[in-house]
C-alpha cells in the first residue's frame, strides 16, 4: 500500500503528481536514460537489474526493455544479474558495468577511491560511456529507493519504450 496518496498497487505515476514540476523534470531524465544511453542495451540492462535487485524493488526487478530480445537482452541477462561476478554469460565490460552498479549503490566512497577498477573500467568504457553509465545508476538508485521506500507500484511489471 502506497505510503504517500491512496494509489492503487499497479499505479506508478500518480504520486508523481504530488510534486508536478519535480515529476515532470523525473521524467524527461528517466526519458533521456532510455532513449539517449549510448550503453550497449545488454550493458544498461545488467548495471539496471543489479541495482534493482540492491534497491529490493519489485518493480525494477520486473522492468523490461522492449527492444531487448532484438538486442540479445535475454531472461538469462536478468536471472542471473546477482550473480555478476561469475556467471559466464556476461561479458567484461557488461561485468564491470554491473561492478560499477553494485559498488554505485553500495559503497560509493570505496569506488571512487578504487584506482584498479578506474584503471580496468578505462580498458572496456570511454569517458562518455561512464559519465552515461554513472548518471542511469543515479537514476536508478534514487527511483528504486523511492518506489521501494513509498510502496509504489510493487505489483508491476513494465516494458521500457524503445529507443528512437
Amino acid at each position: 500500500m502506497s505510503r504517500i496518496g491512496t494509489f492503487a498497487d499497479d499505479d506508478l505515476a500518480g504520486w508523481i503528481g504530488k510534486s508536478p514540476e519535480l515529476g515532470s523534470a523525473l521524467a524527461n531524465f528517466s526519458r533521456a536514460v532510455y532513449t539517449s544511453n549510448r550503453l550497449p542495451l545488454r550493458t544498461r540492462e545488467l548495471a539496471r537489474a543489479v541495482i534493482a535487485n540492491n534497491n529490493e524493488c519489485v518493480v525494477c526487478a520486473n522492468t523490461r526493455d522492449a527492444d531487448g530480445p532484438a538486442a540479445g537482452v535475454d531472461e538469462d541477462l536478468y536471472e542471473h544479474a546477482a550473480q555478476w561476478r561469475t556467471w559466464p554469460g556476461y561479458s567484461d565490460q557488461e561485468r564491470l558495468a554491473a561492478e560499477f552498479a553494485h559498488r554505485f549503490s553500495t559503497e560509493h566512497t570505496v569506488l571512487r577511491d578504487d584506482e584498479d577498477f578506474w584503471a580496468r573500467a578505462s580498458e572496456h568504457f570511454s569517458e562518455e560511456l561512464l559519465a552515461d553509465l554513472a548518471l542511469s545508476c543515479a537514476l536508478w538508485v534514487g527511483m528504486g529507493r523511492v518506489l521501494r521506500t513509498l510502496d509504489i507500484g510493487q505489483a508491476c511489471k513494465l516494458t521500457l519504450p524503445s529507443r528512437a
